[in-house]
């Protein structure tokens, strides 16, 4: 005689054990709702501009130029206008040949040349083009991008206005830099660096400025850049035109 099948036994859970699982259950998803996010990655600096950028004749750096950020010792400045002064031009340092003040302009493209002008300001040029050429860009504005306190003490101004700025000697003492900083290789990093920034929508042209001495068409010559729209420009202003 066959022995009749029974059903399997299933053994009950108790509906304690039920409501214990699901407590835990829902204390481990309020700790994963209440643990805070990872934070955001630092943003990464922008990088040095490389040596290459600046081996191009004058006149074409110094457009590339806006927007671009000097840093040095925590004070970073995005250049607002610059001039360009190329070879055989009568307002370039470069007229008088090689000389113990002139030489840093006849080195590499993308070194310093820091120049004392009337005894009291220090002027930071871009060296441009291929070694033994002697062109450069003169940085002649920038605005504040960090180190504002640091800028406010160097240049003696306590303003957050355009005048802190705007002007070559006020660049070079709001970076603190002197004739030392000459042949400085602004494509390494430490020091002085010239890092990439966003490029301005537009520009305007002009004349450069205090440069009377030299020939008519040097003069006249629209060698002058600055980022339209910014405050941050030195005067005149109503020399410069859209391109």
């Amino acid at each position: 005689m066959i022995a009749a099948k029974t059903s399997p036994a299933f053994k009950r859970t108790s509906s304690k054990k039920l409501t214990r699982d699901n407590s835990a259950a829902t204390r481990n998803r309020a700790r994963i709702a209440a643990a805070p996010a990872p934070a955001p990655a630092p943003p990464q600096p922008p990088p040095i501009m490389p040596r290459s950028f600046f081996e191009v004749d004058s006149l074409d750096l110094a457009p590339r130029l806006l927007g671009k950020l000097l840093r040095r010792d925590g004070v970073v400045l995005r250049i607002t206008e610059v001039e360009a002064y190329r070879p055989n031009d009568s307002a370039c340092h470069g007229r008088f040949g090689v000389t113990s003040r002139t030489a840093p302009v006849f080195g590499p493209g993308g070194h310093a040349y820091v120049y004392l002008c009337y005894g009291l300001h220090m002027m930071l040029n871009i060296v441009a083009d291929r070694e033994g050429v002697g062109a450069a860009v003169l940085i002649r504005s920038c605005s504040p991008v960090s180190g504002l306190e640091t800028i406010q003490e160097r240049r003696g101004q306590k303003t957050e206005k355009p005048v802190l700025l705007t002007g070559p000697g006020k660049v070079g003492q709001a970076l603190g830099i002197s004739t030392a900083w000459s042949h400085h290789p602004l494509y390494t990093p430490g020091g002085l660096e010239l890092l990439d920034g966003p490029e301005p929508e537009s520009i305007l042209i002009g004349p450069r400025v205090g440069i009377d001495y030299a020939m008519p068409e040097h003069v006249n010559a629209p060698w002058r850049f600055a980022v339209a729209g910014s405050p941050w420009i030195s005067a005149p202003k109503s020399t410069l035109r859209p391109p």
